[in-house]
């Protein structure tokens, strides 16, 4: 089953070119994700600081909610984000930032997902994301592959 969950992940994260685009890995532990986005100058927003572009703080804690369903919710295709909303909470600076997420709510259709993100340790979270997204039928793709469309 946990075999399952990773090609599962790692197809996902190699179809997805905004994923490629910022860098982004995961590791599993079980059924549990943690998303490592290691800093890259492409990504700074503030070079006074040098703080991270909160456009991809933001887009990278959406990835990692999508990454996370797609462990969790087998031949189905990529959900769709309804809303998000992002606290940022302090600034994400120029070193690796980590973030997990979890499934508050999971329906058939609809599902509730809370992510945070870390830099140093996971008590001092740089932003946390709450979100809904809407779950397609289930596809008849064959296993490891994910429909991007």
């Amino acid at each position: 089953m946990s075999d399952d969950r990773a090609a599962r992940l790692t197809a996902m994260l190699e179809s997805l070119p905004y994923i490629r685009f910022l860098g982004m890995r995961a590791e599993l532990a079980g059924d549990e994700m943690t998303a490592i986005l290691p800093f890259a100058p492409h990504l700074i927003g503030n070079v006074v600081l040098p703080a991270l572009h909160g456009g991809v703080l933001g887009a990278f804690m959406e990835m990692t909610a999508i990454c996370q369903l797609g462990v969790h919710e087998p031949a189905r295709r990529l959900p769709r984000t309804i809303d998000v909303t992002i606290e940022y909470l302090r600034p994400g600076r120029a070193r690796t930032t980590y973030a997990r997420a979890e499934l508050v709510k999971l329906g058939r259709r609809i599902v509730n997902v809370h992510v945070e993100a870390w830099q140093d340790t996971r008590a001092s979270p740089v932003a946390a994301l709450r979100g809904h997204f809407m779950l397609s039928p289930i596809s008849p793709l064959p296993a490891g592959e994910v429909e991007t469309r």
